[in-house]
């Protein structure tokens, strides 16, 4: 088998900017202009992970109501949970699920974000 890595998250959003925009105010991403064969394109960069925005027309059907079948949430590893989930509160952020801990050593929460998106922050602390 060949060797594997991960190389991206590709998003369909009906207005790209107000999507990276969000993802660059609320988690910090790095918004990447650029225009490959003259078509413009917008990219973020979070947590070293690449994400590509695409935008939606029409023949795009709108984002499923959680929970549904298929990809559930991206992860996003986090220092400091609770000041994050303060920082995020104060920014208007939407939770689905307040800080908890998990199990011995991980506190997650959930946010929603654009189109829908399920996000989840979590902190590893040793056990």
């Amino acid at each position: 088998m060949p060797k594997i890595r991960f190389d991206h998250i590709h998003l369909r959003s009906p207005n790209p900017e107000a999507t990276a925009a969000w993802f660059a105010d609320t988690l910090g991403a790095e918004i990447l202009r650029s225009a490959p064969g003259g078509k413009p394109r917008i990219d973020l960069k979070l947590g070293g992970q690449d994400i590509f925005i695409a935008e939606a027309d029409a023949a795009v059907a709108a984002a499923p109501s959680s929970p549904y079948q298929g990809l559930d949430h991206i992860g996003l590893f986090v220092e400091g949970l609770d000041e994050a989930a303060a920082e995020l509160k104060a920014k208007g952020v939407t939770f689905t699920m307040e800080p908890k801990q998990a199990r011995p050593g991980v506190r997650i929460c959930f946010i929603r974000g654009p189109e829908n998106i399920s996000i989840e922050l979590l902190e590893r602390t040793p056990a």
